[in-house]
């Protein structure tokens, strides 16, 4: 068995958790190191603030991929920092002495074995067929229904008066219609009003910047009033036909749903065995939903399609959800589950494993770039048609050329043809790349693409490509993180 420094921090909670766990390693914090005559269990007591030392291991005689961590010590993280230090502990060949696995360790070992056997025996009866609460699902959605009726009166009252209204509305108005909308199982226009609210508050406290934040509602508007109107028809049809089930529909997340990954195999939505390289990494903020959005945008080595991976920490949890970082080795997924959608679908695996990349895959990297701009344009035009989808695609251009046109930075492609770079709005201060990416301090190799986000910018009503990564037959050159 193998680890890597990638490996590692693919199974810390957060990156300050790993980089703890590393300290603890070059500190020589561990003593006492043993392992199985397998080399598949690892022990240590790790010195901490105590009198006692905190025993930990690391076990890896389940699964390789996803091993188990134990600790004494009472943190709520898993792994913790020191069995993370454990780790790179193994990483950096340090001695561990071959003994018998120690008894208490034994015990968890054989009463999770117990847990494991009990359930492999559950899942290997035949499964019996799942009754569906038909009455309280027909509930659900005829509540739904009555939500979505009193979201339309307001949003009508809005269109009708006219968003010239918003400055002398109370933003309190649009938080009560949110927090009455989580009465009828409505989170997706919940959000949206509190995006609105959102807007309001900020054309009454800087009304110089009134117009950015007017457009900004009016757009909530437009996709608030577009689900609605497509809701009412889709839980309507639902009723009729006593269909309950998950379908392969955005109305179900723009609702408020939520994905399982065995509602997705379900409908068919997932792919085997497939190898992702990370394209880019970022974090954001959303201050309707009070969370923050971890983003990784992957691309197939095999079939060039690029999707997303989104991981949300609310605030109020942060210390319990696992953070995401970037990630630079080859990831090779069993199981890959899509969510529904055209271009730029999210998706989720739960198990995988992780290598270096080959040469071979790096020079052919950018060559799974698009045929040109001509095509990438018409792409993002076809979505951003589509009021529940994203307004923006991720693409991978080819590179001709970089450089000024007068007064804006340009990216021409082989063919010639040409898209303004240009950093979105929408992704804040923290996301500016166009002024690193005229920076650079050496010429683009011939061969080479550009990656980033393809939008509409309406200011001057152009299609625009924010850059996130260029990829090179050498690798890919991160402007974010």
């Amino acid at each position: 068995m193998k680890i890597t420094e990638q490996f590692i921090l693919l199974q810390a909670p957060n990156a300050a958790a790993a980089a703890n766990g590393k300290k603890l390693s070059q500190s020589g914090k561990f003593q006492n190191r043993g392992q199985d005559a397998e080399g598949k269990v690892y022990w240590a007591e790790c010195a901490g603030s105590g009198k006692n030392p905190y025993r930990t291991s690391v076990d890896f005689s389940v699964s390789e991929d996803a091993p188990t961590s134990r600790c004494s010590c009472p943190s709520r993280q898993f792994p913790c920092k020191h069995a993370l230090g454990l780790m790179y502990e193994i990483l950096t060949d340090k001695s561990f002495a071959a003994a018998e696995i120690p008894a208490d360790l034994a015990e968890k070992k054989a009463k999770q074995a117990a847990r494991a056997a009990k359930k492999e025996e559950r899942e290997s009866q035949p499964e019996k067929p799942k009754k569906d609460n038909t009455s309280a699902q027909k509930k659900k959605i005829a509540k739904q229904l009555e939500g979505l009726d009193l979201a339309q009166k307001l949003v009508d009252d809005l269109l009708t008066g006219g968003l010239g209204t918003l400055a002398g509305t109370s933003a309190q108005s649009f938080e009560k219609v949110a927090k009455d909308l989580g009465n009828y199982y409505l989170t997706g226009p919940q959000n949206a009003f509190t995006r609105i609210a959102l807007e309001v508050r900020k054309i009454q406290q800087d009304p110089e910047k009134a117009d950015a934040h007017y457009a900004e509602a009016l757009r909530v508007l437009i996709s608030l009033h577009a689900t609605i109107k497509k809701a009412r028809v889709f839980l309507n049809q639902k009723l009729e036909a006593g269909n309950f089930s998950a379908e392969d529909s955005v109305l179900y997340e723009a609702l408020g749903g939520i994905w399982r990954l065995e509602d997705l195999k379900a409908i068919g939505s997932f792919r085997e065995n497939v190898k992702l390289m990370q394209l880019s990494f970022d974090v954001g903020y959303d201050d309707a939903r009070k969370e923050y959005i971890e983003r990784g945008f992957w691309i197939d080595l095999d079939s060039g399609v690029i999707s997303q991976t989104l991981n949300y920490r609310p605030v109020k949890a942060l210390k319990y959800v696992k953070a995401e970082d970037s990630c630079f080795d080859v990831v090779e997924v069993p199981v890959l589950h899509e969510y529904p959608g055209e271009l730029n679908k999210r998706i989720r695996w739960e198990g995988c494993t992780t290598r270096n990349i080959t040469e071979a895959e790096k020079q052919k990297l950018p060559v799974l770039a698009e045929a040109g701009i001509a095509d990438v344009v018409k792409q993002a035009k076809g979505q951003m048609k589509n009021t529940l989808l994203p307004k923006f695609i991720p693409a991978m251009v080819p590179v001709g050329k970089l450089g000024r046109i007068g007064d804006v930075f340009a990216l021409e492609d082989p063919s010639g043809n040409r898209i303004v770079l240009r950093d979105r709005r929408e992704d804040g201060e923290n996301h500016r790349t166009v002024d690193q990416l005229r920076r650079l301090p050496y010429e683009i190799p011939a061969g080479s693409a550009l990656f980033g986000l393809v939008f509409y910018d309406g200011s001057d009503r152009r299609i625009c490509l924010h850059p996130y990564a260029l990829v090179t037959q050498d690798g890919v050159i991160r402007l974010l993180y």
